[in-house]
């Protein structure tokens, strides 16, 4: 490496440099041993007509899923009313929460018709692109 400095008075410094890189040592892996980790207790599995009647409910509802990844609101400011709640009618183009992303405030529009079955997210929580936001029943 050659460094050359000038100064006001036009004076030059010269100065070179060399530098040889030593060999690198690599130290050898340690493995570690984990701890035995004692079996998690077996939670009761739940009702198959319960849940088989819960499944056959989801089906008939529509997800509405975040189109981005952010932060989601349910109300413009923490001051007003949220756009919908559970039990309301939504129609196509009706704003339905928003979605902050990059300190842009996004405004999710419904694209389906229908009542609000359940709000699927918490309030100021992150969301994940695609991830279910509520569910519409569409009759």
């Amino acid at each position: 490496i050659k460094i050359t400095i000038k100064n006001s008075a036009n004076q030059k410094v010269e100065q070179v440099i060399s530098h040889i890189a030593a060999p690198a040592v690599m130290a050898a892996p340690v493995a570690q041993v984990a701890a035995p980790v004692a079996p998690a207790p077996k939670a009761e599995a739940p009702k198959v007509a319960d849940s088989k009647v819960a499944d056959s409910n989801e089906a008939n509802y529509i997800t509405i899923k975040s189109p981005m990844i952010g932060t989601f609101y349910r109300s413009s400011s923490p001051d007003k009313p949220n756009f919908i709640n559970v039990g309301d009618e939504v129609k196509p183009g009706k704003a339905i929460c928003i979605i902050e992303a990059m300190k842009l405030f996004n405004e999710i529009e419904s694209e389906h018709a229908g009542r609000i079955v359940k709000v699927l997210v918490e309030n100021a929580s992150p969301v994940e692109y695609d991830q279910p936001l509520f569910l519409i029943d569409p009759s």
